[in-house]
């Protein structure tokens, strides 16, 4: 019975409901129209990795090349929680800056991942020109500065290979954006049949034998339409 009475309210005000939906629909609809880009989500770009303590580095070594694989493993999988930190952060903040490249350290996205191995450092940034500046620094500081905080490798840095050169590509845009014209269409709807329930619920006129009923009215004829 609610179902019902829902029915006919929006058929009854069906013109309410609508204006919303056009008014969002001339907003909208020419961006559709025109082919306008998404608005993109930036630049990214992956480095992948490998690392070890140099050989020539651990004094009386002894052991067979699963001992060096498990090092390498174990390598990997602390480079990957430093470039996590801050700490990274700041230090490529400051090979950027050497190369005239000013950014907070505290905005820069980078992520960081392993499998096994193979270290993987993720980088977003709006400018495609500024990521490669980046990208570079956070190679450098990868190659150059990992032996400031890791004691266990002594003076010498951990030897770091990179496994491609890092492309960047163009970021997809987010899902909110691409979706936006049509989640703005349907709260226009919401809005729109919102509108036709407050209007119908401030008319007093009485239509139906229901709205008479309701009010505790026994209705005992009616006229036909015809």
């Amino acid at each position: 019975m609610e179902l019902i009475l829902i029915i006919r309210v929006l058929l009854r005000r069906w013109y309410l409901v609508l204006i919303p939906i056009l008014i969002v629909a001339l907003i909208v609809v020419p961006d559709l129209l025109n082919d306008s880009p998404v608005v993109s989500g930036g630049f990214t770009t992956t480095i992948r990795y490998t690392a070890a303590q140099e050989l020539e580095a651990i004094p009386g070594r002894d052991g067979d090349f699963q001992d060096v694989w498990l090092a390498s493993e174990l390598t990997v999988n602390a480079f990957t929680e430093w470039v996590r930190t801050s700490k990274f952060a700041e230090e490529v903040a400051l090979v950027t800056a050497e190369n005239g490249l000013q950014i907070n350290p505290a905005a820069l996205p980078i992520a960081a991942d392993n499998r096994r191995s193979i270290g993987q450092v993720f980088i977003n940034w709006g400018n495609d020109a500024e990521l490669v500046v980046i990208v570079n620094a956070v190679i450098e500081v990868l190659e150059t500065r990992n032996q400031d905080y890791f004691p266990q490798l002594g003076d010498a840095p951990a030897q770091v290979t990179l496994l491609d050169t890092p492309n960047i590509v163009a970021a997809p845009p987010a899902l909110v954006s691409r979706l936006g014209p049509f989640i703005r269409l349907a709260l226009g709807l919401l809005v729109g049949i919102g509108l036709a329930f407050l209007v119908e619920y401030l008319d007093p006129m009485l239509r139906r034998r229901e709205d008479l009923e309701a009010l505790g009215v026994n209705v005992i004829a009616a006229i036909p339409r015809k």
